[in-house]
């Protein structure tokens, strides 16, 4: 393999550990190889980065080893020019092998300049990026609840939802809260409650409530109701943290949501993954 730089890094990092391996002389000759062992706590990696500046190495590759490559990225980034390697594309021959092998071979490989690095964007676009998986997975949250809250009604043969599009609607909502009350609901009170064409549906509506809803069912509907509430006011604070997140991106985040197909939240996830740089990030569309 012919060499292209003439100083780098490679780092094996774990739990505990960084296994740094600096490799450094003239690109037609063999390498001097300088190993150590560093910790993984701050002060730790203060020193990786003075050990790598002694040396003079500022090209330094990593594997993407779980979030464990995020700390010692995160110490690194201001001093060196930091590539991340996915670990599928970067494994080492089978066979015996250690953390200082693992790191020289590392070293090796972006020392020919074999590594294509994975995409990093910088930390304003990891921000929001964490920001919007988070909300996914709260909205996750939210469908499982209003999921068991649906089981539980069928449980009590309440069948609302043969008749009700949207249960978590206002009119939905409106009933929900009868329900976990434990209040008798006539047909007065259901039409007071419905809206729209709903109106037209109170026979069959009351109908649909009269199954066997028993206190334990009210109870464990109340639990889930309360999470759910909850769930939705945070997104509701996530979103606008997101959006200030988002605000000196608009008119990237814009030109997203033109898209026909991608509404607003689409869009910024999108913008979150791939970040601002896209032609530099990725070599072609696909």
């Amino acid at each position: 393999m012919d060499a292209v730089r003439m100083c780098c890094a490679g780092l094996d990092v774990h739990q505990e550990t960084v296994v740094a391996c600096v490799l450094k002389g003239p690109i037609e000759q063999k390498p001097q190889c300088h190993l150590k062992t560093f910790g993984t706590t701050t002060r730790e990696l203060l020193g990786l980065q003075d050990w790598l500046s002694e040396h003079g190495c500022r090209e330094v590759v990593m594997e993407s080893t779980g979030v464990l490559w995020k700390p010692v990225w995160n110490i690194l980034e201001g001093s060196c020019d930091l590539v991340l390697a996915n670990a599928r594309r970067v494994k080492n021959t089978p066979g015996r092998k250690s953390d200082i092998q693992d790191a020289r071979w590392l070293a090796q490989l972006h020392r020919c300049g074999l590594i294509e690095g994975s995409m990093v964007p910088e930390q304003e676009i990891r921000d929001l990026r964490d920001l919007t998986r988070y909300r996914s997975k709260m909205v996750q949250a939210v469908t499982a609840e209003k999921n068991r809250i649906h089981k539980i009604l069928q449980d009590a043969n309440i069948k609302l939802t043969t008749f009700m599009s949207d249960l978590y609607g206002v009119s939905g909502r409106g009933l929900l809260q009868k329900i976990m009350d434990g209040e008798v609901i006539d047909e007065v009170t259901v039409k007071n409650l419905v809206k729209t064409r709903l109106k037209k549906k109170v026979p069959q509506l009351l109908d649909a409530l009269n199954g066997k809803l028993r206190r334990h069912h009210r109870e464990m509907i109340r639990d889930h109701w309360d999470h759910l509430v909850y769930l939705e006011k945070r997104i509701t604070e996530l979103e606008a943290r997101i959006e200030a997140k988002a605000e000196p991106y608009l008119e990237v985040i814009e030109q997203i949501d033109s898209i026909p197909g991608i509404e607003r939240t689409s869009a910024v996830t999108i913008f979150a993954e791939v970040g601002p740089h896209v032609a530099e990030m990725f070599p072609s569309d696909a």
